[in-house]
Order: structure tokens, then sequence, then C-alpha cells
């Protein structure tokens, strides 16, 4: 959500034409974020988020934007993209393809609780069979084939250690990957990249109540155990460690099967994905680190946080494999 490409007012009034939002009130961009421009809209109709995708084409975002309308209808909180006049979700601007959602009410929950993580938990499991019924298809951009792409962009970077640690999980998730439990694993829309900073709250932690899950652009289809592990990955850990917080993981993991439970192949594969979640942004932090682009605003996010979560997890892996 960094900004690599500015709007002017100007351009902004001209863009706008092709809504009926009324009047801009506020507009500026946003700090967080590695992927697309994005900035905040108010207008006299209400709150929106406008997006400029920088990677993401014309061809590509159909699935992005009408999977969160699709969510939207399913009464999952999700942003609700704003149609054009022609009922386009979305068009160009500066020369990139552009959207408008709804902004959706309350924060960011950067230390959460158990609590947290139950509601949590239980929408992502109502987010997936919401999502058995859509009806098109996007895989995971960022699985398994994009890390063997990129991993050899990056690895002159890297220690001899951890050269040794990405080419073996490597090896590792290719052939869990190419196995016949992962191919059993239950698949649908996954949102990919369920983040502490990409869900809201309101109403205080007391009383917290979930405003809703945002940032649906690394979305696709993939194995609904892996969004699950992604959001443990990062919700339920000791941020300085990366290591499990059983309180959190237990409590989200109960409310999701409430809702969906796992299958015993599931069961059985939940260390192999716990450390495929952790791969995932680990090769993408790297990637944005060492290859970074330039933007207005951009911080780019430490590859080491998932290096320790990773080593976390096949450590976990191996004494459990002992025991």
């Amino acid at each position: 959500m960094a900004v690599f490409t500015p709007v002017s007012d100007a351009e902004l009034g001209d863009w706008l034409q092709y809504y009926d939002l009324g009047d801009v009130v506020e507009f500026r961009g946003i700090q967080s974020g590695i992927e697309n421009s994005n900035f905040f809209l108010t207008t006299t109709c209400g709150e929106f988020v406008l997006t400029i995708f920088e990677k993401l084409t014309a061809n590509q975002l159909p699935f992005y934007l009408d999977l969160m309308r699709h969510l939207a209808a399913h009464r999952v909180p999700v942003p609700d993209p704003m149609p054009h006049r022609n009922s386009a979700l979305f068009g160009p601007l500066n020369g990139k393809p552009a959207a408008i959602v709804t902004k959706l009410e309350g924060k960011p929950e950067m230390t959460p609780m158990p609590a947290h993580c139950i509601k949590v938990g239980q929408m992502l499991a109502r987010l997936h069979l919401a999502g058995r019924d859509f009806g098109q298809h996007q895989p995971n951009l960022r699985s398994l084939s994009w890390w063997r792409e990129n991993v050899p962009s990056i690895i002159d970077f890297l220690s001899d250690a951890q050269r040794e640690l990405i080419e073996s999980e490597l090896a590792h998730q290719g052939a869990f990957f190419g196995s016949a439990d992962y191919a059993s694993l239950p698949c649908g829309p996954c949102h990919c990249d369920l983040f502490r900073d990409n869900v809201l709250f309101a109403d205080g932690i007391e009383h917290a109540r979930l405003g809703g899950f945002f940032d649906f652009y690394f979305a696709g289809v993939d194995k609904w155990l892996f969004d699950v592990a992604v959001t443990v990955n990062d919700w339920c850990i000791d941020l300085t460690t990366g290591v499990l917080d059983p309180a959190r993981v237990d409590a989200m993991l109960r409310a999701y099967q409430t809702v969906r439970p796992f299958t015993p192949a599931e069961e059985r594969h939940w260390s192999d994905m716990l450390r495929a979640g952790a791969m995932r942004f680990w090769v993408s932090r790297l990637y944005d680190f060492h290859r970074p682009r330039e933007a207005q605003m951009l911080k780019a996010h430490d590859p080491g946080h998932f290096e320790r979560i990773l080593r976390a997890r096949v450590k976990a892996a191996s004494a459990s494999a002992k025991r």
C-alpha cells in the first residue's frame, strides 16, 4: 500500500466523473504495504479506498474484485467494489487499472488475544464456505511455482545457512505439494494474506466486533489449510521469536472448526502447511528486500521475521517426528 503512482486532485476529479460518489472531501495516500498504490478517499457519499494496481493486470483483476462482491453478497464483511456508471468494477487511472471499494469500520488489532483469534477463525471458515459457489478461478500466484522461479534471483544475497534452509524447504514443499494427500486437501478461494493489519476490529478490546477482512489482492484458489496456516503464523505467535502461542492457536483452530472441521489429511499435514505459509512470506520478503521497487512511500518488511518463523516450524516438526 505504498504510493508508487501519485494522483493529483485534477486527475482524481476527472476519474471520479465515472462514478456516482459525490464530491471529494479528503484524499490521502496510505503509507503501509508494498504492492499497490492505495489512498483513503472520503466523499459526500461516504468513505472509500482507491487502489491503483501496480502489478495486477486488467485480465487478472476481475477475479479479485468479483470475489469481493461475491463474499460481500454472502454477508462476509469485506470491502465492496464500487461500479462505474457502465457497471465495470475498475478502470484506467494514470495508465494503470484502478478501483474504488468501500472502507470498513474499525482498526487493526496488533496485539490480539484469544478472543480476537476466535472471531477471525470463525469468519475465515465462513469465507471459505461462501466461496464454494464462486465461478471464477485464479491460482495463488505466490505459491510453489513462484518460489521456484524467484529463489534463484535472491540466492546470492543469502548466507550459507540461509541457502541451506531455503533449498531444503523447497525440496520438502515440492515433495509435499506433489503428494496424493496434498491433492486431496479441500480448496477454494482463499485470502492468502490474512495478517493482523488486514483485519479490522471495532468497539474496543472487551467487546471487540469484527469489522472485516480487506486487501484481497493476493487472493487465489488454494488449499483452505494454507489460508489457515498463513493466518495462524501471524495472529498466534510471539513476534520476537516466531514461536506459536498455544492459547491463541487453540482458540483460532477450535473456532474455525466449529464452522468447517478439518479433514483427516488436513490434520496430518498441519505442520507441513505451517512451514509452507512461512516459506511463502520469507521468499517474498527476501525478494522485496533485495529486489526493491521505487516508491514515494515504501518500507520493505524484514525478511528475518519469516526466517525465524520457518526455522521454528521446521524445528517443531523435527521434534514431533522424533517423539
